[in-house]
């Protein structure tokens, strides 16, 4: 099975880094067309349409006191190259005003090799930290 693994460093304190990346009701990207949200807490599930496709995730874990949370894409039918989608991100201290970022996923490739469905998760995972870097610095 597949992995896919980014670390990144933020210049930003981890809370506030987490409070964006551990708020799975607020994900948000250029590449989304629409977001349905579903539910609270633990099983919540979230519908994103992208490129005019559907991925259902749910929210399988959100633990802010190690900044950590996993989720799993639901739907067979997902246009993303993934099936059996696990990921878990990670949001660790490092200094003062400063964090890093770990972002990791495991499935199985579908439709593609499974060193471009690597490729393409971390392209998902470096995306979206660069948006929360961006976001950040105001």
């Amino acid at each position: 099975m597949p992995t896919a693994k980014v670390s990144e460093k933020i210049a930003a304190d981890a809370d506030a880094v987490f409070a964006i990346l551990g708020d799975f009701a607020g994900i948000d990207g250029p590449a989304i067309e629409n977001k349905v949200i579903e539910g609270e807490g633990l099983g919540m599930t979230r519908t994103l349409t992208i490129g005019g496709g559907t991925v259902v995730e749910r929210m399988d874990n959100h633990d802010p006191a190690s900044r950590t949370l996993t989720y799993s894409i639901q739907n067979d039918d997902c246009p993303l190259p993934f099936a059996g989608y696990v990921a878990t991100l990670k949001v660790t201290p490092t200094a003062d005003q400063a964090c890093q970022v770990d972002w990791f996923g495991n499935f199985r490739a579908k439709g593609v090799p499974d060193a471009d469905a690597i490729e393409i998760a971390k392209g998902i995972y470096l995306g979206m930290i660069k948006a929360v870097q961006k976001q950040l610095q105001g």
